[in-house]
């Protein structure tokens, strides 16, 4: 892997697609969790998960330790859902269910579900709240026997990718290095609360 040079990115967007690795081992030993390198080794989002796996909270910071995105599990919930909350000043993972999430993920149930687990695939609904009045849909897919993840507006064009990292020489890494793309104009903190919550769903964080 690159050299690590502890930088901050100077916008969570950007005009042109964007490629992020994704180391999912914590940087901090006893912990889990994920490390996210730009493409000058630069490391810009971190997870730690200092109790265990599949907690209900996790947040997710930058290289400093600020919280940008606070991820709960909703209990008790027939379906599994996990929402978003946007930090703005705290620096820890405080409570946050009496506030508005920024954006929602539930698992797609009914026929679709059962046709996508014939396929091997499965779905999940994305939805993310930009201002008082708008909101806009994503969906996320996952083909059960690959680390991976593709996520698509409601027109079908991606958003984002997550898939195996490969080297320029064509090597595929291990399964805890993966490459991330983001689309143009896309929150890269967003994509990555996303990718936070694919994590908890498949027990990798």
């Amino acid at each position: 892997m690159a050299k690590v040079h502890p930088q901050l990115l100077t916008s969570s967007t950007s005009s042109k697609q964007e490629e992020f690795t994704l180391w999912m081992k914590s940087l901090i030993m006893g912990s889990n969790g994920c490390a996210v390198f730009d493409s000058n080794g630069r490391i810009v989002y971190r997870v730690d998960n200092y109790s265990h796996k599949c907690t209900n909270r996790v947040c997710i910071m930058d290289v400093t330790g600020k919280v940008l995105f606070t991820i709960v599990k909703k209990k008790f919930s027939l379906f599994a859902t996990w929402k978003g909350y946007r930090s703005t000043t705290e620096t820890y993972c405080s409570s946050k269910e009496k506030e508005k999430p920024a954006f929602r993920v539930r698992k797609l149930m009914g026929i679709r579900m059962i046709l996508g687990f014939l396929r091997g695939y499965s779905f999940c609904k994305v939805v993310i709240k930009l201002d008082e009045d708008i909101i806009c849909e994503y969906e996320m897919e996952n083909q059960s026997s690959k680390q991976s993840c593709r996520i698509v507006d409601t027109f079908g064009g991606l958003v984002a990718e997550v898939k195996r990292k490969i080297t320029t020489n064509g090597v595929v890494l291990g399964e805890d290095v993966l490459t991330m793309v983001v689309e143009p104009h896309i929150d890269h903190s967003l994509i990555m609360g996303l990718v936070v919550v694919f994590g908890l769903m498949h027990h990798k964080l």
